[in-house]
């Protein structure tokens, strides 16, 4: 009797402890403790009208001529002469004398930056610095004795682990959001210098530069955006990693701007097809496409079509990862790089430059064909081809190739466009640049119909390498 009692507590106190263990996650410990960390953040900006609400004209109100244009063009009077355009996020304090880490569009643009606490006191804050490719900023507001968040490290953080949001989605201030960390290290278009860290908790306009928490109340992100077809929240958010954070917070607080490093290549994912056209054994790396003039990279002999696997070491596994590696490395640091090239690895020590600040890149002219040596036949992929003239090269900003006249039967196939300029053929690691069109037809001719090649192509200022299956299927 006395085993069966005992017995009989025992599965009792298991199913206790498998209760508790499968219950899930409280969060109010959390929220009631770094709540006050948390900070909403309005800002302002001034947009400067005319003086009249009116269209500007070239010449001033004491010109004779504004009266004879003003009656002509009606005014409007509801319109204000300067408007304030208003907008919320949200922050946290790292220092007790009052840094607060928010993302760059959230004060991007501000004429005022107000910060209001927990405790409902509101302070203007200074914009110390802001870099927007991290979308992390720097502000200070004159407090002492605030609140800190704790942060944490994202080395140890695992995907499926819970994490919560505090912030001020659509102004209601110190909301608070759960869910789980969905992905590491994901990259985002344009966004080549953060691995993102990517959550279903519920994250909206207004929560913007707000703390993402793990279970034990430490920081270990910046929520920054999300994914939507909506504008709102749909099950996929971004945060950028707390480290990221601070390493940008401590350039910023001691020079107001963030240094880093640069190669001066263009580059791109290395597909499977590509992985086989240049003889790799599998996919991985950073393909370059294009290599500056003048830039670290072709001062060190990186070439086109090479193959970056390793920098300083660290595995290249993907195109995303040689911004972050080369973006963290001061300026000035020889570095080894390792690429693929002809079928074997070789080493290249580089210098490594400083990245300067984002230049609008504009349309190279489209190139609208120049000796037409077969203007009206299509070759075995559909393309019909010209030798552009010396003067077409100089408005393309290419040496040589042959521009894409037309794309028949095969379109969706290849890839290619009108207007683009083929400059090498890619195969087996054999990188062959093209010059003529009975030349580039001829390589095509040896190929057979199961055969994989890869273009080296020239679209608008950008270089991209596009592969082709069944090259003899027209």
């Amino acid at each position: 009797m006395k085993r069966l009692l005992l017995s009989f507590w025992l599965l009792c106190l298991a199913g206790l402890a498998f209760a508790q263990s499968s219950a899930l996650p409280d969060f109010a410990d959390l929220a009631e403790k770094q709540g006050p960390v948390v900070v909403n953040i309005s800002t302002t900006q001034i947009i400067r009208g005319n003086r009249l609400g009116m269209p500007q004209f070239p010449f001033d109100e004491d010109d004779p001529a504004f009266e004879l244009f003003k009656r002509f063009i009606p005014r409007h009077p509801q319109v204000p002469r300067d408007f304030e355009n208003k907008s919320l996020g949200s922050g946290f304090v790292i220092s007790a004398d009052g840094y607060i880490l928010t993302n760059a569009h959230v004060v991007d643009g501000a004429d005022e930056v107000v910060v209001k606490l927990t405790d409902k006191r509101e302070f203007k804050a200074k914009v110390i610095g802001s870099d927007k490719r991290t979308d992390v900023a720097l502000i200070k507001i004159e407090a002492s004795g605030l609140p800190v968040a704790r942060l944490g490290d994202t080395t140890r953080l695992r995907v499926g682990e819970w994490v919560a949001a505090i912030g001020s989605p659509f102004g209601f201030e110190n909301t608070v959001t759960a869910g789980i960390v969905s992905a590491k290290g994901r990259s985002l278009p344009q966004e080549n210098y953060v691995p993102f860290i990517q959550t279903d908790v519920a994250i909206n306009p207004g929560n913007s530069g707000g703390p993402l928490f793990n279970m034990k109340g430490e920081v270990i992100g910046i929520n920054s955006q999300i994914f939507s077809r909506s504008g709102g929240y749909q099950g996929i958010a971004f945060a950028i990693p707390i480290d990221v954070a601070m390493d940008v917070q401590a350039q910023l607080k001691s020079g107001g701007k963030v240094s880093r490093g640069r190669l001066g290549v263009t580059i791109q994912e290395v597909s499977k097809e590509l992985a086989e056209s240049f003889g790799l054994t599998k996919p991985g790396g950073a393909l370059v496409t294009a290599v500056e003039k003048g830039s670290p990279a072709e001062k060190a002999g990186i070439e086109t079509g090479d193959v970056i696997l390793k920098f300083e070491g660290k595995v290249v596994n993907s195109s995303g990862d040689l911004p972050r590696m080369v973006g963290s490395t001061k300026p000035g640091t020889r570095s080894t790089v390792q690429v693929w090239r002809k079928g074997a690895t070789r080493d290249i020590t580089i210098s490594v430059g400083e990245m300067s600040e984002e230049k609008l890149a504009g349309k190279a002219p489209r190139g609208k064909g120049g000796k037409a040596t077969e203007p009206a036949v299509s070759n075995k992929l559909g393309l019909v081809l010209s030798e552009p003239s010396a003067e077409q090269r100089k408005q393309l900003g290419v040496s040589h190739g042959l521009v894409v006249e037309d794309v028949r039967n095969g379109g969706a196939r290849t890839d290619l466009r009108p207007g683009d300029v083929i400059l090498a053929l890619v195969s087996k690691g054999v990188h062959t640049e093209i010059n003529a069109v009975e030349q580039f037809n001829g390589l095509l001719a040896k190929f057979d119909k199961n055969s994989t090649i890869t273009l080296l192509v020239r679209r608008g200022e950008a270089q991209t390498f596009i592969t082709i299956k069944g090259v003899g299927d027209k």
